[in-house]
């Protein structure tokens, strides 16, 4: 009995939106809860750097992300983590150390981005029922592997690749970095890259708006296929760049951007492009519009 009426709550969930995101908000709200104790707890034991306590508080909280994505069998659950962590990260550490002019500057392009990608998901977000086609994919050619496939693939491994993208931010505001000549031109970029993501969704969204099909060749995406992942790219060397400039050059400060770049190139792009390839001219579509 207890486990039907269980059943029946969750499909409740799942098939009202505003529900499942009131969901989404407290498994986030929890999510970070994890992450601080954990943080916490490690920080009262010795031998951990302060970057590896980040990150396995980080991996705690997807842990906690990835246990509520099996309850609602939806991997979806995951993507808002994407833009919630590297804000709620930095934030936390700008609480714990204090922080310079130049790392309020950093922590308000990083809070605008999250802001910006955080609200078209909730745009687009329809309720559990519905899970991003990437997941559907790997779950129907994986077969009984998904399992592991989701938890390393969808969930821990996005969460490492985000980690090492705000990882410069971390160590700038760790350390006190303060403006240099190099360093201001990559925070502008920093800021503009979400601006030009924003106007790339609102022009998407008009398009399927319009129920047309095929593809969109209008505004920002008539001169590239993939815009926003060209910003999302942009976003991140951006940030790590403005770090770099500010901390004396250290090359590892650029290792995220790097990482974040072959993901984007190698992974989602590809797969992206894949789907599209489907749809009647994309040989030509492909050949006239750049990929970034």
């Amino acid at each position: 009995m207890v486990i039907i009426l269980k059943s029946i709550i969750i499909e409740a969930m799942i098939k009202n939106r505003m529900l499942s995101f009131c969901v989404i908000v407290f498994v986030y709200l929890l999510a970070v809860a994890g992450g601080t104790f954990c943080f916490d707890f490690l920080s009262q034991r010795n031998g951990l750097s302060f970057e590896i306590m980040l990150l396995i508080a980080d991996v705690f909280g997807t842990v906690i992300v990835f246990a509520f994505s099996l309850i609602f069998r939806n991997a979806s659950v995951y993507d808002p983590y994407w833009s919630v962590q590297p804000p709620v990260i930095l934030f936390g550490v700008l609480l714990r150390f204090g922080g310079t002019v130049f790392s309020w500057i950093l922590f308000a392009a990083i809070l605008i981005w999250g802001l910006r990608l955080t609200g078209n998901w909730a745009y687009n977000f329809t309720g559990f029922d519905y899970q991003d086609w990437r997941y559907t994919m790997l779950k129907e050619k994986s077969g009984i592997a998904y399992p592991l496939i989701n938890f390393l693939g969808i969930h821990l491994f996005p969460t490492l690749v985000v980690y090492l993208c705000i990882l410069p931010a971390v160590e700038a505001v760790r350390f006190g970095a303060e403006f240099s000549a190099l360093s201001v031109p990559f925070l502008v970029l920093a800021f503009l890259a979400p601006v030009v993501q924003g106007i790339a969704d609102v022009q998407m969204h008009s398009f399927r708006k319009e129920g047309c099909g095929g593809f969109i060749r209008t505004g920002l995406w008539k001169h590239s296929r993939h815009p926003n992942y060209a910003c999302e790219i942009l976003m991140w060397w951006s940030v790590g760049l403005a770090c770099f400039f500010a901390m004396d050059m250290q090359w590892q400060l650029l290792l995220g951007a790097a990482i974040n770049t072959l993901m984007f190139l190698f992974i989602s792009i590809p797969m992206a492009d894949k789907r599209q390839s489907r749809k009647p001219g994309f040989a030509e579509y492909k050949k006239s519009t750049r990929m970034l």
